[in-house]
């Protein structure tokens, strides 16, 4: 069970759940969290409104919940491609090796993260709703990226690839040179076969800025 103040919430039908979460992400990105209504989320979920409040307790909390997933979903994507191009068990032996794994990563983050729905839902959300989100600021998904970056960094310095005494600023220099600035751009998110191109170059050019400043 989840807890808002004042109110128990039950955990219910995970379903039921995920229909409901669907309803209102589809909602607040299409009309707006503010003309959203808790009634409108149920109808379109094909739920009473007491499920809806029963599950979620207020409009904040849902509209967090909707965050939420989106960005675990997000994180697996991520988790995945780390695991497809810079494991423990990947050869990579070389700096040359590094590079090639490392733009391969960040271009698949481009392609399958930046380029999803569930990308343009998080930044679309807290962009547009950031003083409803106070519980946001120090959730654990918001550095989750950062940490899983910093743990390759890490993995790659003790191989003796990269001079990188501290990862965790590392991974905001891979983060800021890579993601920030495709996310910067007014196309970042959309599907367009131009912009995915301009976008998997800011993701190769940011790797090898990465690599200029921190390989051994």
């Amino acid at each position: 069970m989840t807890t808002v103040p004042g109110k128990t919430l039950r955990d219910g039908n995970a379903a039921k759940r995920a229909t409901i979460l669907n309803a209102a992400r589809e909602l607040f990105l299409r009309d707006g969290v503010a003309r959203t209504s808790m009634d409108g989320v149920a109808s379109a979920a094909g739920a009473s409104k007491r499920t809806v409040y029963d599950y979620f307790g207020d409009k904040s909390t849902l509209l967090t919940a909707v965050i939420e997933s989106a960005g675990e979903s997000l994180l697996t994507s991520l988790q995945q491609a780390s695991d497809a191009h810079l494991s423990d068990e990947a050869d990579i032996r070389t700096l040359a090796d590094l590079e090639r794994a490392l733009t391969q990563f960040a271009v698949e983050i481009g392609t399958t993260i930046i380029a999803s729905d569930d990308y343009a839902t998080v930044v679309t959300l807290i962009r547009e709703n950031n003083a409803l989100l106070p519980q946001l600021e120090r959730h654990e998904l918001s550095d989750a990226p950062e940490r899983m970056l910093a743990d390759r960094i890490r993995h790659f310095a003790k191989t003796g690839l990269l001079d990188a005494p501290d990862a965790d600023l590392a991974a905001e220099h891979f983060k800021a040179l890579t993601l920030l600035l495709a996310n910067e751009r007014p196309a970042a998110g959309r599907a367009t076969a131009a912009d995915t191109a301009a976008v998997n170059a800011i993701m190769s050019d940011g790797t090898r800025a990465f690599l200029r400043a921190y390989r051994r």
